[in-house]
């Protein structure tokens, strides 16, 4: 029998962005890894990657909080009773069919998920608000240097953990798409508004499809004590 491993708590379906995400599905959960014991993988019927068989209790809970979401976001998308294998890039492989993005960290992870006839690429990733001593040391290796010409005096903390957190949305939603890795100065963060929509822009050519000036939507939200940010591309 499946059960949910000690070290994970209770898998459940969210949305908490201002706005909807038609034929996507999230689930969250936290976990602690001090709990992590050597039969939750087994008990929980999620296979524990080689190359993490040596790695901390910390990454190895992480993982299986990430894919026990993510296969439980599978289900309620189709009736897909599967988890993501690890590909040799360390990203999730999702079944044929579906695309998808996990996140985790401090104890809490989530996986969104969608049909591939309705998204090529999906990014999601959830951070901590940093503190303004954080954020003044974490701004010139995230924000370009326009991006900090508009950082907000009253709102500096937030705008870099939001720009950081896109980012990292960013890349988990073209990644799979471009074949290539890209970085911080990659991308600039335009716009954001307080009902939780922002824009980016890419600057520089990551493939043929998807050149520098390129610009995408992104979304936010501040849930749980948590900055969640996603991007979605449209199959169109």
């Amino acid at each position: 029998m499946i059960e949910t491993p000690p070290c994970c708590g209770p898998l459940a379906r969210h949305w908490p962005w201002s706005f909807p995400l038609p034929g996507t599905c999230l689930v969250a959960a936290p976990f602690d890894a001090e709990r992590l014991e050597a039969a939750a993988f087994a008990t929980a019927g999620i296979v524990l990657p080689p190359r993490l068989a040596s790695a901390a209790a910390k990454r190895q809970a992480e993982f299986l909080a990430g894919r026990l979401c993510a296969r439980q976001a599978l289900w309620q998308l189709d009736g897909r009773w599967q988890a993501p294998d690890m590909g040799e890039d360390r990203a999730p492989r999702w079944p044929e069919g579906c695309v998808g993005a996990i996140t985790h960290g401090h104890g809490w992870a989530a996986a969104l998920v969608g049909q591939r006839s309705a998204y090529r690429g999906l990014g999601l990733d959830a951070e901590r608000l940093l503190s303004d001593e954080e954020a003044a040391r974490l701004a010139r290796r995230v924000l370009t240097p326009a991006e900090r010409e508009r950082l907000p005096a009253d709102a500096a903390a937030l705008a870099v953990t939001l720009t950081f957190s896109l980012k990292e949305s960013l890349f988990k939603a073209l990644y799979p798409l471009v074949g290539r890795r890209f970085y911080f100065p990659d991308a600039e963060l335009l716009s954001w508004r307080a009902d939780g929509h922002a824009r980016l822009r890419l600057l520089s050519d990551l493939s043929p499809a998807w050149p520098a000036g390129r610009e995408l939507e992104g979304g936010f939200c501040r849930w749980q004590g948590r900055l969640l940010s996603l991007v979605a591309i449209p199959a169109s």
